[in-house]
């Protein structure tokens, strides 16, 4: 049985209805709700929170799963299907909470987040970038370079990383905190614990009314909490997922992030997701790709 108390067939009809009920809507209403691209339905895709569309490989995705899983990648295509699985050797997975895909000096990798920290405990965490292999099959690989870091101020649980390749900069979102802080560390290791340096709170980002906190107190205060965030390929807008919506913070000429994300986003509905927590644009930025936690998961194509 599944989370929600329906057998795995049962689940996926729904999303596929979910979805199909989506389709039924207006075309304005659809391009900000997406459409169905797959299922997930491999056990194995379980418990994912970060997802990146690969650079190399056309039409692939990478996923992680969450923490007391193997350090472990996985490909998929876009239907959901796994295509191969790399083990992460060398690094000690706490809690992997999103992944982004990037492209430096002419090669291609994925940066793993081990930021999560339900219980604000944690005083370094880590950031893995992984050089994407030239053949999709199952392999182990070790990290190009890792970052360790420290917030400047106190723990705090993060479960968004994104990178601005042209600066060759990591932003990072914090989940918990009203607003959502934005912070940013330098691509490449300096050496030694590095300090997140704060750039400023997302403007705009949902707050559950009185009747939401009536109706139910415990989702109203969880569901616009950060979970995912991409920066697209061009470097011109950062999208933030929550557990109810997804935000578009576009940066215009001469921008700075600091100054984008005080300005209000654009804010759209999410589809129906089983707790959504992965979220990546695709390679050439004209969609984004967005699926949730439990198997089965529908996987979504939503069209800014």
């Amino acid at each position: 049985m599944s989370r929600f108390g329906l057998p795995p067939l049962l689940f996926v009809l729904a999303a596929l209805h979910a979805a199909g009920c989506t389709r039924e809507e207006s075309k304005a209403t659809e391009a900000r709700s997406g459409s169905l691209s797959g299922v997930l339905l491999d056990s194995q895709l379980a418990e994912t929170s970060g997802l990146a569309a690969s650079r190399r490989h056309r039409d692939v995705l990478w996923l992680h799963d969450d923490g007391g899983n193997p350090a472990r990648l996985f490909a998929i295509d876009t239907n959901g299907n796994r295509l191969a699985t790399l083990r992460i050797e060398g690094v000690t997975k706490t809690d992997w909470e999103d992944m982004a895909a990037f492209r430096l000096d002419g090669r291609d990798y994925l940066l793993v987040a081990d930021t999560g920290d339900n219980g604000g405990l944690r005083r370094t965490l880590q950031l893995h970038a992984i050089e994407e292999p030239a053949k999709l099959e199952n392999a182990r690989l070790k990290p190009a370079w890792s970052i360790a870091f420290r917030w400047p101020d106190g723990p705090r649980d993060c479960e968004a990383v994104a990178i601005d390749e042209r600066n060759r900069q990591i932003l990072l979102v914090s989940k918990k905190r009203q607003p959502p802080e934005v912070f940013a560390l330098p691509l490449r290791s300096l050496g030694g614990v590095q300090t997140a340096q704060l750039l400023g709170t997302l403007a705009g980002v949902p707050r559950p009314d009185a009747e939401e906190l009536r109706r139910n107190p415990r989702q109203a205060r969880t569901q616009h909490q950060v979970t995912a965030a991409d920066i697209s390929p061009d470097d011109r807008t950062l999208a933030v997922m929550t557990y109810h919506d997804l935000l578009l913070y576009p940066r215009r000429n001469g921008q700075s992030w600091a100054q984008a994300i005080g300005v209000a986003p654009t804010v759209a509905t999410l589809p129906w997701l089983p707790q959504a927590e992965a979220m990546g644009w695709s390679r050439d930025g004209k969609t984004i790709y967005v699926t949730g936690e439990f198997i089965p998961a529908p996987l979504y194509r939503i069209e800014p």
